[in-house]
């Protein structure tokens, strides 16, 4: 895949100087993701890392053989965030090229899918029995403090100061 002036604009760790993505991994990988708004918070992962950077991530994860993007997300959730959630409308998709580190480099490239998510009203954050690597909590974050965190995402700036979720473009382009 060759880069040009329309694609990754702000990814060129990812590209060698010809233009070529680094070490991408050959098989797309679908992830799913937990979209839950309550009371103006946005519920998020906190992740901790040794060189001191502190990250906020969806709850979700990668999607196994024979399980549906539900399925998976209300597994990962409960590894991660400790509950089951109640999987609703497919929110966005988004192309992801995440920079891994192993030793090359290498570059993974991600189908997220967004979807609209609740929790029970008496669920209190915690981990979950089998948390991601990094993971130090679960949050609620205020929505409105979004933009001031590494997990903000422009395309779905449209939720801040919002407790629903309205309807937006679904297909979100690349990020990273």
């Amino acid at each position: 895949m060759k880069r040009n002036n329309d694609t990754f604009n702000t990814t060129d760790t990812l590209f060698n100087k010809n233009g070529d993505l680094v070490n991408l991994i050959l098989q797309i990988r679908n992830t799913t993701r937990a979209l839950i708004i309550r009371n103006g918070h946005i519920l998020l992962i906190r992740k901790e890392y040794d060189n001191g950077e502190i990250r906020l991530a969806f709850p979700g994860g990668g999607q196994e053989t024979d399980e549906t993007l539900a399925q998976a997300l209300n597994r990962e959730c409960v590894e991660e965030i400790g509950t089951e959630v109640k999987v609703g409308k497919l929110l966005h998709v988004a192309d992801c090229f995440k920079p891994r580190d192993t030793v090359p480099l290498s570059t993974r490239h991600l189908v997220e899918f967004f979807f609209e998510c609740t929790v029970s009203e008496d669920y209190m954050p915690c981990n979950g029995y089998h948390p991601d690597k990094h993971q130090v909590a679960v949050i609620w974050k205020d929505i409105t403090e979004l933009t001031q965190t590494d997990i903000f995402l422009p395309a779905l700036s449209h939720y801040s100061n919002r407790d629903k979720i309205d309807n937006g473009s679904v297909y979100l382009g690349k990020f990273h």
